[in-house]
C-alpha cells in the first residue's frame, strides 16, 4: 500500500476511535461505557499501530541521499522532527491534562479529536498536490530475509571466494558465474532499484546464499530460495547487526517507564501548591512536562552548539556517531536513576520525622520541586538515546525496511513498559512486598531505584561490548565513482 497511503488509513482509523473515545465519555451512560470506552481504545492502537512506524521514516524519505547537502540536514531532521513530538506531547500536559481534570473529559478529548482532524487535512493537502516523495511498495520485507536464511542453509557445506575485479574466477564455473551488482551501483528489489551495500566481513556464513552452485548454474530461471544477490545478504546482514542494540535499549526504556508511574506516584505525596496561601495545586503528572521543557531547551543547543562544538574534534558531520549517541543516553539513565534514588530516600526519611509512615494520605512536608532535577536528567537522556535511536533505525535499515526501523523502535518502549512491569512483580517477591507497597511511605522505593540505577550501569557496559565491532553501512563503489560489481565464486566441497 505504501508508506502515504499507510499514513493517510492509519490516520483515519485513529480519528474514528478518539471521536468514539470522545462520545464515550460525554454521552454514553455508565451502564454501558466501559464495553465502547475499551473497544474506542482498541481502535486507536490498531491506527496508531500503522501510524507511528510509517509517518517518521515517510518524512525522513523526504530527503535525498545522493544529495550531500540533503543527506547532511536529514541527520538535524531527527532532532527537530522529536522536537515537534515533544512540543506536543508537553502541550498535551499543560492543557489537556487540566481541561480534562477541571472541566471535563468529554472537552479533552474533543480537543485531541479535532487537532488530529486538522493535522490530518494538511496531510491530505500535501498528497493532493502531489509535493511528496513516495516510495513504491515492494512486498514483505520477511520473506527477503527468509529467503537469504534458506538459501544458506541449502549451501552450508559450500565454500566462497570473491570474483576477480576482472571476472577470472580460478576455474569454478567461469566468468558467467558470478553474483552482480545492477548497473550504476545499484541492486533491484521486486523490480525496483536501491543502491548496492559493500560486503562485509561478519556472518560469513550467510555469503552462500549468493554463491551460484551446479544447480543454479543448469537452472533458466532463479530460484530465490536457493540464490539470493549479495545484496540481499548484507540487508540481512543490516538486521542482525541492529538485533543487538535494539535489545540494549530495553533497559533504558524500562527505566524511562517510571516517569509515568512512580515518578508521578512520589510527587502525589508531596506539597504541589506554588506558595503557602496559594489555594492552585499541580497535578503530580503535569510535572512530567518538565522533561518536555527539557528537551525543548536542549535540542536546539546540541543542534547549534554541540554538533558544531563536536564537529571540530571528531570531525564526523553529525558531531558524534549515532552508537555513540544513544550510549552517552544510557549511562545518563544510570546517574538519573541514582538522583531519583537519593531524592526518593530523603522524602521517606522526612515523612518518618513527621510521623507520616503510616498517613499515605497526608502530604510529607517536602516541596515537589525536589522531582525535578530527575525528570531533567531523563529529558536530556531522551534527546541522546531517543533520538539517536530513530535516526540509527532508520539510517542503518534497508531502504525498503526503513518503517520496520520505526517499529522496531516503537517497539522497544512496548517492551521496555512489560519490562518495567516484570521487574516490580519481581522486587515484590523477592522483598515479601516490603519494598513497593501502596503506602509510598513506609515502602523502599529508593532501593527499587539504585537497583534500576545498577542494571543500568551494567546495559551500558554490555553496550559498549556489543557495539565494540558495529560496522556502520557502506555502499560499493569503484574507483571511477560507480558502485563496484561484485560476484562469489564456489568451491565444491570445503568450509569458510
Amino acid at each position: 500500500m505504501g508508506r502515504c497511503k499507510t499514513i493517510y488509513v492509519s490516520s483515519i482509523v485513529y480519528l474514528i476511535g478518539l471521536v468514539a473515545l470522545t462520545i464515550t465519555v460525554s454521552t454514553v451512560p455508565s451502564s454501558a461505557r466501559e464495553a465502547i470506552f475499551l473497544t474506542s481504545l482498541y481502535i486507536m492502537s490498531v491506527g496508531e499501530g500503522g501510524h507511528k512506524p510509517c509517518v517518521q521514516t515517510f518524512a525522513a524519505d523526504q530527503f535525498d541521499d545522493e544529495v550531500a547537502e540533503e543527506k547532511e540536514a536529514k541527520s538535524s531532521f531527527f532532532n527537530w522532527w522529536y522536537l515537534g513530538i515533544v512540543s506536543g506531547a508537553t502541550a498535551a500536559i499543560l492543557v489537556v491534562i487540566y481541561v480534562q481534570e477541571y472541566v471535563g473529559w468529554g472537552i479533552g478529548y474533543g480537543m485531541l479529536a479535532g487537532v488530529l482532524a486538522i493535522a490530518l487535512g494538511m496531510f491530505s493537502i500535501g498528497s493532493w498536490t502531489g509535493n511528496y516523495r513516495l516510495q513504491a511498495p515492494i512486498g514483505s520485507p520477511f520473506t527477503r530475509v527468509a529467503q537469504v536464511f534458506v538459501a544458506a542453509a541449502r549451501k552450508r557445506r559450500l565454500c566462497d571466494q570473491r570474483v576477480d575485479d576482472d571476472g577470472h574466477s580460478g576455474g569454478f564455473f567461469g566468468h558467467e558465474n558470478k553474483v552482480r551488482c545492477r548497473n550504476n551501483g545499484t541492486d533491484e528489489v521486486d523490480g525496483f532499484r536501491v543502491r548496492a551495500l559493500a560486503r562485509t566481513p561478519q556472518y560469513r556464513f550467510l555469503d552462500k546464499a549468493a554463491i551460484i552452485d551446479s544447480i543454479d548454474a543448469s537452472s533458466e530461471k532463479r530460484n530465490p530460495w536457493r540464490l539470493c544477490s549479495m545484496n540481499q545478504v548484507e540487508e540481512v546482514k543490516l538486521l542482525l547487526r541492529l538485533i543487538p542494540i535494539w535489545a540494549q535499549c530495553f533497559i533504558f526504556t524500562m527505566v524511562t517507564a517510571q516517569l509515568s508511574t512512580y515518578f508521578t506516584k512520589q510527587g502525589s505525596t508531596m506539597v504541589r501548591a506554588f506558595g503557602p496561601t496559594s489555594k492552585f495545586r499541580i497535578p503530580a503528572a503535569s510535572l512530567q512536562v518538565v522533561t518536555g521543557l527539557t528537551i525543548l531547551i536542549s535540542v536546539p543547543i546540541y543542534e547549534r552548539a554541540f554538533i558544531p562544538l563536536a564537529r571540530k574534534f571528531t570531525g564526523q558531520a553529525s558531531g558524534i556517531t549515532m552508537l555513540q549517541r544513544i550510549g552517552t543516553g544510557l549511562f545518563l539513565s544510570s546517574i538519573a536513576m541514582v538522583v531519583a534514588g537519593l531524592v526518593e530516600a530523603k522524602r521517606v526519611e522526612t515523612a518518618r520525622e513527621n510521623g507520616l509512615t503510616d498517613s499515605p494520605k497526608s502530604m510529607v512536608p517536602m516541596k515537589i520541586w525536589w522531582l525535578i532535577p530527575q525528570y531533567m536528567l531523563f529529558g536530556v537522556c531522551d534527546m541522546f538515546t531517543i533520538v539517536g535511536m530513530q535516526e540509527l533505525f532508520y539510517d542503518q535499515m534497508p531502504e525498503e525496511m526503513r518503517s520496520m526501523g520505526a517499529a522496531a523502535y516503537v517497539s522497544s518502549i512496548g517492551v521496555g513498559n512489560f519490562m518495567s512491569s516484570l521487574a516490580i512483580t519481581a522486587v515484590q517477591g523477592i522483598s515479601g512486598k516490603k519494598w513497593l507497597v501502596d503506602n509510598l511511605n513506609r515502602a523502599n522505593l529508593h532501593y527499587f531505584y539504585w537497583i534500576l540505577a545498577g542494571l543500568s550501569a551494567v546495559n551500558f557496559c554490555v553496550y559498549l561490548f556489543v557495539t565494540k565491532g558495529f560496522i556502520y553501512k557502506r555502499f560499493e563503489y569503484s574507483e571511477s565513482g560507480n558502485e563496484k560489481e561484485m560476484g562469489m565464486q564456489v568451491h565444491p566441497e570445503g568450509n569458510v
